[in-house]
C-alpha cells in the first residue's frame, strides 16, 4: 500500500504527477473541512510535500499528524518549516539544495543589471511611445563598482563566479572567514556595506538573519549604493529600505523577495528606482522540475530504506 502524504500547496504539474504515481496524495488546499481531515485521514499521513504556499509547518500542525515521518521541502530555503520542532518529534526534514544554485545565480545577475541599467524602465519608455520625444536618460553602471555578497554559500559562490567575468571586485560577509576563498572578508556587515556600493543578500531566512540589513547597513552602503535581495524578505527591514530609497540614502534596489509575500508595499511599487520580481529566483521549467524530482526522491528514499538524500542539518542525527 502506498504511503499517504499531504501536498501542502500547488506545485508544477510534473511534480504533482510524480507524487501521485508514488504515493496516496491529499491536496491540502483543496480540502474544505481541514479539521475533519486531520481528525480522520490525517492520522494516516506519513509524509508532507511542502512549499511556501503551504504556510508555516510548525509543531502544532505536526501534532495533528501523529504518523508523520518526513517533511520534504520544495526549495533550498526551509524557513517555513520548524525543523527544530520536527527533530524533537523524530520527523525528518529535507530540502532541495544544489539543483537551483545556477538558476538563482543567473537571475541575480539579471536583476543586478536590470536595476543598474534600468532595463524595465527603458522597456516601458519604448512601449509608452516616449522614444520619439527624446532619448532615454543615462543610467548608472556596474563598471567600477565593488560588489558585496552577504552569504557566500553555494549560491553566493555561484554569483561571485559570474561577477568575476564582469571584472568587478567582490567582497563578502558571513558568520566566519572561509578557507580557500580569495575574496576580501569583512567580519561585520556594516564594514562590508561601507566597502562596497552593491550589496547582494543571499542568506537563509532565520531568526538570526531577520532585519540583518537595517537602516545602519543601508546608510553605510551610501548614496550610490544598490541593494539586491534574492534571499528572503525577512532579511531586510522593509520599512527602513523604503525610507532609505525615498530619502536618497541609497540609489536603487532590486528585489525578488518581500516580508509579506505576495503582498508588496505600495511605496515600493510606486518607486521608479526599484525593480520588483515575484520571487522567481529558481522559477524556470527545468530547475523547478529538478527541484521537484529531488523532493520526490527524498520522500521515496525515506520510505524505501530510511535514506533521504538531502536532510537539513537540524535532523542529521535522525538519519
Amino acid at each position: 500500500m502506498q504511503p499517504e502524504i499531504i501536498i501542502g500547496g500547488p506545485m508544477p504539474d510534473t511534480v504533482t504527477a510524480a507524487l501521485e504515481a508514488a504515493f496516496t496524495v491529499h491536496k491540502l488546499w483543496q480540502i474544505e473541512d481541514q479539521d475533519r481531515f486531520f481528525a480522520d485521514a490525517g492520522r494516516r499521513v506519513r509524509g508532507f510535500a511542502a512549499n511556501t504556499l503551504a504556510g508555516r509547518i510548525d509543531g502544532a500542525l505536526m501534532d495533528k499528524l501523529p504518523a508523520l515521518e518526513i517533511i520534504a521541502g520544495f526549495g533550498v530555503g526551509y524557513d517555513s518549516i520548524d525543523a527544530v520542532a520536527a527533530a524533537k518529534r523524530g520527523v525528518i526534514v529535507t530540502n532541495t539544495p544544489g539543483v537551483l544554485d545556477d538558476e538563482v545565480a543567473d537571475l541575480t545577475i539579471g536583476l543586478l543589471l536590470a536595476t543598474l541599467r534600468q532595463l524595465p524602465q527603458a522597456d516601458r519608455f519604448v512601449r509608452e511611445g516616449k522614444w520619439p520625444q527624446g532619448a532615454f536618460p543615462l543610467s548608472p553602471t556596474l563598471r567600477g563598482r565593488t560588489v558585496g555578497i552577504l552569504g557566500l554559500g553555494a549560491i553566493g559562490k555561484a554569483i561571485a563566479h559570474r561577477l568575476d567575468a564582469f571584472g568587478v571586485a567582490v567582497e563578502y560577509h558571513g558568520r566566519s572567514r572561509q578557507a580557500g576563498v580569495a575574496y576580501t572578508y569583512h567580519d561585520t556587515l556594516v564594514g562590508l556595506a561601507k566597502a562596497c556600493d552593491v550589496l547582494i543578500a543571499i542568506v537563509p531566512g532565520t531568526a538570526e538573519t531577520r532585519h540583518l540589513i537595517d537602516a545602519e547597513v543601508l546608510a553605510a552602503l551610501g548614496r550610490e549604493g544598490v541593494l539586491i535581495n534574492v534571499a528572503r524578505g525577512s532579511v531586510v527591514d522593509e520599512a527602513a529600505l523604503i525610507t532609505a530609497l525615498q530619502a536618497g540614502t541609497i540609489l536603487a534596489a532590486g528585489l525578488d523577495v518581500y516580508e509579506d509575500e505576495p503582498r508588496v508595499p505600495a511605496a515600493l511599487v510606486a518607486m521608479a528606482n526599484v525593480v520588483l520580481l515575484p520571487h522567481i529566483g529558481s522559477a524556470s521549467v527545468k530547475t523547478r522540475a529538478a527541484m521537484g524530482q529531488l523532493m520526490v526522491d527524498n520522500l521515496g528514499g525515506w520510505f524505501a530504506d530510511r535514506k533521504p538524500l538531502t536532510p537539513v542539518p537540524e535532523v542529521q542525527h535522525l538519519v
